[in-house]
């Protein structure tokens, strides 16, 4: 077995500031680098697995490498192959936030994705590869947006900031797309493939309000984008944001703004209290 300092140095890539890929590759398959690069690294695991330093990772696995930290990475032993997306970055000053993981051995860092989670931060990275070496005019604009799209929804399984259950971003992301459905708290469960009660725990657990009052507070702040930016008639904004009452939508605007709906419009954001957290109206003089 050689020694480290007796392994063949892998070549580094010139990093401008992104160059991502995509590979596919055997038992055979190999990197050492013995001082790492100067840029980022961040490989996520699509199917079989593979071996960095002495942690296994798997299908799910995302694994970032800082500047400095020893590249030494292969094919698992076990494994016949290694089916990974990875881009060496430099980032933007405002990504660095997301680049706090916990670390590992050997500085290693590691955030695992399950399900359809897994399945959006492949895609981002197939994006992000697809743009870079495309003809698009601004392609590596377009791929520097989809690897920051990989890395926010990383950043929603980082125990360090704000671990999300997956579940969870589901039933959220059903809600911004049907948001003038029936969207009642058994519907969200059937989404989540849970029970009512478990996903109102869930809620309360990561967001702090109940599945209903997140819910109205998303239809309520739509509404006001709505009356802000539109000439609509107040019930067909009503319509669209899932109350097919008028009138009922005005009382719930007024019991979240504050203000009616008509007002709103005429005298904007400023007509408006101050709200709670849980999206309520309050009076400025209470809140100051």
């Amino acid at each position: 077995m050689r020694t480290p300092e007796s392994r063949e140095e892998s070549m580094h890539p010139v990093v401008h500031r992104l160059t991502p890929g995509y590979f596919n590759e055997g038992p055979e398959y190999s990197t050492w680098r013995t001082n790492g690069t100067t840029d980022y690294l961040l490989i996520h695991t699509i199917a079989g697995s593979g071996r960095l330093g002495e942690i296994s990772v798997g299908a799910g696995d995302a694994v970032l490498l800082r500047p400095g930290v020893r590249h030494d990475y292969s094919t698992a032993e076990s494994a016949t192959r290694w089916e990974f997306a990875f881009a060496h970055f430099h980032p933007r000053a405002d990504w660095m936030p997301l680049l706090e993981w916990p670390a590992a051995t050997g500085g290693v860092c590691v955030l695992h994705t399950e399900g359809e989670l897994h399945h959006r931060v492949t895609a981002a990275l197939r994006s992000c590869v697809r743009a870079s070496t495309g003809g698009l005019p601004r392609a590596e604009l377009f791929a520097v947006n989809s690897l920051e799209e990989a890395l926010l929804w990383l950043d929603t399984q980082n125990p360090l900031t704000s671990l999300m259950d997956e579940r969870v971003l589901r039933v959220i992301e059903h809600i911004g797309a049907h948001i003038a459905e029936r969207l009642g708290v058994v519907r969200l469960a059937e989404v989540a493939h849970i029970s009512p009660s478990r996903l109102t725990h869930l809620f309360s657990e990561h967001l702090g309000v109940s599945p209903q009052r997140y819910v109205e507070r998303e239809r309520m702040l739509l509404a006001e984008q709505l009356l802000d930016l539109t000439n609509r008639p107040i019930a067909e904004i009503a319509r669209e944001v899932g109350w097919d009452d008028p009138l009922y939508f005005s009382q719930r605007f007024h019991h979240f703004a504050g203000v009616s709906p008509s007002t709103y419009r005429r005298d904007g954001r400023l007509a408006a209290p101050l709200r709670t957290v849980e999206g309520t109206a309050n009076s400025r003089e209470t809140l100051q």
